[in-house]
């Protein structure tokens, strides 16, 4: 079961104005009801972390997917489709991979694109380039098609190095 922890303080209120030794230091000054900060003033020294502050300190434990514990059944890695990717995706993508660093221009994605390609083929086509297994897996699962053709006729396995070949291939025959 996943787990992610709540914590809240209480906040510095107004109770507390007698114990600064200073008259320009409030207790608003010292704590956030919503954000992080830490401050000291003299001998007091306040601690609030990142969230709302209503006084309380929890550890809250979210159940993700159909038992508890699987991200694909929550909906966060692998249970996309096809429809689920767009033309954004592959653009993120082409930037994530340093491909737009390498190229200077977007030709090559836009290339791509103005084949009316799948926008999830095309993700594959340039993961396969890149040797990306967990991206390529991720898009096989959506039902991203490798024998999709870029503008020169390559397939993502014409693309891809041998070691990746194979863990497409091998992918598809243990889907069928």
């Amino acid at each position: 079961m996943a787990s992610i922890s709540c914590i809240t303080h209480h906040p510095v209120t107004s109770k507390l104005k007698n114990f600064f030794p200073s008259p320009h230091v409030s207790a608003s000054d010292l704590a956030s009801r919503f954000l992080g900060t830490k401050k000291s003033v003299g001998w007091l020294s306040l601690t609030s972390r990142i969230g709302p502050s209503n006084g309380s300190r929890a550890t809250c434990w979210f159940r993700f997917g159909k038992n508890g514990v699987d991200a694909e059944g929550a909906g966060i890695y692998g249970s996309q489709s096809r429809d689920d990717f767009d033309r954004d995706d592959v653009e993120q993508y082409f930037n994530y991979m340093g491909m737009l660093a390498v190229d200077g221009t977007y030709d090559k994605m836009e290339a791509l694109l103005n084949l009316k390609l799948h926008p999830v083929d095309i993700l594959l086509l340039l993961a396969a380039s890149e040797g990306d297994k967990p991206k390529i897996e991720e898009l096989l699962r959506a039902g991203a098609k490798y024998d999709v053709k870029d503008g020169e006729g390559r397939t993502a396995l014409d693309r891809a190095n041998e070691e990746i070949k194979e863990f497409i291939l091998n992918f598809s025959v243990q889907r069928a």
